[in-house]
């Protein structure tokens, strides 16, 4: 694991507004956070406590009034819309509550879009092998319509994969799944993280989810208040009492 001196994603004192005078909400203020590769960090808070905000600005589908982000050695700030849009192709894989994969594309052509539009052709071993990993061999010429809400996910996280970004950001990845399907996509997420050496960063309200993770983030009110191991989902769920209810 990399030193968490050296992270592979850092974002330092961001800051982020909506609206003004009394409809003005504080959604991130002065937010420093690192992630190092091969860590699984999952990010928790109550509604309207930035989490989303945090993955959104950290991710770079979302600018922030203040502040720096730098991914795998690139700061976003200084990057145009095209340049910013290509570092998000090459360099980070994301993972959405809806599937969002293209209905007219098999799972293998939906796994390697990512690659397509970017004119490369995948290493036919990485493929075969990351294929194997997410256990669609036998579905691969499916389209997503004839495949279940688990199946569509597994494909979401080997498309994730194929290009072997700097980090892959998961945003309430078992949001539409049974606990079963919920389970091997954590379980594919944790591998990614053990056998690839990838970095996942992973917004969830689940405390069972965020017990796959090796870190734990906890935000109120625009701010990181807890930061350290995830534990078991109990020890989640504790930390989650103490934020809504300090007395507990």
């Amino acid at each position: 694991m990399a030193s968490v001196s050296t992270p592979i994603v850092q974002a330092d004192d961001l800051g982020k507004t909506y609206g003004s005078g009394e409809t003005r909400v504080v959604a991130l203020d002065g937010v420093s956070v690192g992630f190092a590769a091969g860590e699984l960090a999952a990010i928790m808070g109550p509604s309207g406590s930035g989490k989303s905000t945090l993955m959104h600005c950290v991710a770079g589908l979302d600018r922030p009034d203040g502040g720096t982000v730098t991914i795998d050695g690139v700061q976003t700030g200084g990057l145009d819309d095209r340049r910013l849009t290509e570092l998000r192709r090459d360099r980070i894989g994301f993972v959405f509550q809806a599937f969002n994969l293209l209905p007219v594309l098999t799972a293998e052509e939906n796994i390697l879009l990512p690659l397509t539009i970017a004119g490369r052709t995948a290493d036919p071993e990485w493929l075969e092998s990351l294929i194997g990993t997410v256990g669609l061999g036998d579905r691969r010429h499916h389209r997503p319509s004839e495949l279940s809400g688990g199946q569509q996910q597994r494909v979401a996280v080997a498309r994730a994969l194929v290009s072997r970004p700097a980090v892959i950001f998961a945003d309430e990845p078992t949001g539409n799944l049974d606990s079963r399907s919920s389970e091997e996509v954590l379980g594919l997420l944790r591998r990614a993280v053990d056998d690839f050496g990838q970095t996942v960063v992973m917004v969830t309200h689940d405390a069972r989810s965020a017990s796959y993770a090796d870190r734990l983030l906890l935000l109120q009110d625009g701010r990181i208040v807890h930061d350290g191991p995830a534990g078991g989902s109990d020890d989640v769920h504790a930390r989650l009492r103490l934020l809504t209810d300090p007395a507990a």
